[in-house]
């Protein structure tokens, strides 16, 4: 734990809320003792984190353009390359070590981890800690990213097929922690879907399917 901590430049006034943050409902099903309520909080810390860091970092910039880097930085993807970075898949609690190399668990820990910290020092310690290891990714990126519904629908009128339209094809997962499905379709009857954690997260990952079709 002492080393983890080192790595995560934070220390825990209460460190059962860090073992916590890293054991996966395969060790302990009981939500009380394992990541699953501390992901769901940190997810939203992250998010209030971010926006926080570039509202301050780019204050010229309009609500789309830090909008497009926000969606860059708080997806599943990025999220989990922290993990990576910071190899949190040495410290993760789980029953089986397929799970360590697991990108939806790799963004759930780094999640949970947030939250725990917010919940041991509030959200200044949490903003800190984005700051420490999004700091780098954000700076990596002089101009906003265009992101895929932006790019698809940029390409979709440059190839005359229309503005693409987005429909939800199904939600399943628990209240606190869903799972959408969403369909894009163009003008000339292609069709590619993608699901996320959100509608627009499924939007996007609809989207990069699309591309990947068109390109």
């Amino acid at each position: 734990m002492q080393t983890l901590q080192q790595v995560l430049k934070y220390n825990f006034n209460d460190e059962k809320l860090l073992k916590k943050a890293i054991t996966h409902g395969s060790i302990d099903a009981d939500v009380a003792n394992n990541y699953e309520r501390l992901e769901f909080l940190g997810d939203r810390v992250l998010g209030v984190a971010v926006a926080f860091l570039l509202y301050n970092l780019f204050p010229k910039e309009p609500e789309g353009n830090l909008s497009q880097r926000f969606v860059g930085l708080v997806c599943k993807e990025t999220v989990a390359d922290v993990a990576r970075k910071l190899e949190l898949d040495r410290y993760m609690n789980v029953a089986s070590d397929d799970l360590r190399k697991n990108e939806n668990v790799l963004c759930d820990v780094t999640e949970a981890i947030i939250g725990a910290i917010y919940i041991d020092a509030g959200i200044d310690a949490a903003i800190e800690f984005v700051n420490n290891h999004w700091r780098e990714l954000i700076d990596r990126n002089v101009a906003p990213p265009k992101d895929s519904k932006t790019e698809l629908q940029e390409l979709s009128h440059h190839l005359k097929l229309g503005t693409p339209r987005y429909e939800l094809l199904s939600r399943s997962g628990s209240e606190h922690k869903p799972m959408f499905e969403m369909e894009v379709v163009l003008e000339n009857g292609k069709k590619a879907s993608g699901s996320g954690t959100s509608k627009k997260a499924a939007e996007f990952a609809a989207a990069t399917a699309m591309l990947e079709m068109l390109k």
